[in-house]
């Protein structure tokens, strides 16, 4: 798999063959403001940190002034942002969203699930998709290829850090969700599988024509010192590890320079 370049100010960018008027990133766990068990860099208002600490978090982003911090609701939702003006942050529900304007930010925040970001050959559409099973399950990545002005085989797509194979178990309705993606399955028990998201997510966009995805290289549970993760802080929380299961969020983010 590509390898990612581990920015100077705690961000993983993409090595993928964008235009050069492309900017992308996630963000990683550390060099942030918030306290455990948010510690430190947790974008997320709504999971229970201090809202005045993570507004100085955003304000460390790289063009933070032209986010627009969606709502998200495992849908399969996709929004126009160059239609969007003056909203209130977190009051657009979406799962994934789109621009041609000029450093107009498309981000999705993750904890394990899939964070996609998709740019075109000449540089002139980008787009962010926050894809759980729930959303790939429900199209969220068909919904927002068909929505943009690009057609699919002139995208290109970089998948950031997620939960991976290993570490996610599921039960028999996920199984049954992906029933023509059995390749990403791994049987544990008779009721239980270890999922592989970056697979499907792969497959899908295949299907849809866009050949070239990179990335999927990093696990956001097994790797705790890049990355929150729902999950292990879930896991942590029930064996007794850590009393509090809630975490931060990183974001994923592209715009057009």
């Amino acid at each position: 798999m590509e390898k990612c370049n581990l920015l100077q100010h705690n961000y993983i960018q993409p090595n993928w063959p964008a235009p050069n008027n492309v900017r992308a990133f996630t963000s990683c766990r550390s060099k942030g403001f918030s306290h455990p068990p948010y510690d430190s860099f947790n974008l997320a208002q709504h999971v229970g940190d201090d809202k005045y600490l993570v507004n100085k978090n955003r304000q460390l982003l790289p063009n933070y002034q032209n986010f627009i911090w969606l709502n998200q609701t495992h849908s399969n939702i996709c929004v126009d942002l160059d239609m969007i003006d003056n909203v209130i942050d977190a009051t657009l529900q979406a799962d994934a969203c789109f621009s041609t304007r000029k450093s107009q930010v498309c981000a999705v925040m993750t904890a394990d699930c899939l964070p996609i970001l998709l740019c075109d050959n000449q540089g002139t559409c980008v787009a962010a998709v926050h894809a759980g099973w729930r959303g790939l399950a429900n199209g969220v990545i068909e919904n927002t290829v068909s929505k943009m002005p690009i057609h699919a085989n002139n995208l290109i797509a970089w998948i950031g850090p997620v939960i991976s194979q290993r570490h996610f178990e599921v039960g028999k309705e996920v199984k049954e969700a992906f029933i023509d993606y059995p390749q990403a399955f791994s049987q544990k028990t008779e009721e239980k599988y270890f999922t592989d998201l970056y697979y499907i997510a792969k497959q899908k966009m295949s299907d849809l024509g866009i050949s070239r995805v990179f990335g999927g290289e990093y696990c956001t549970y097994q790797q705790a010192d890049l990355f929150f993760s729902h999950r292990r802080i879930t896991h942590q929380a029930a064996n007794g590890s850590n009393s509090i299961p809630t975490t931060g969020r990183m974001v994923s983010a592209i715009y057009l320079d």
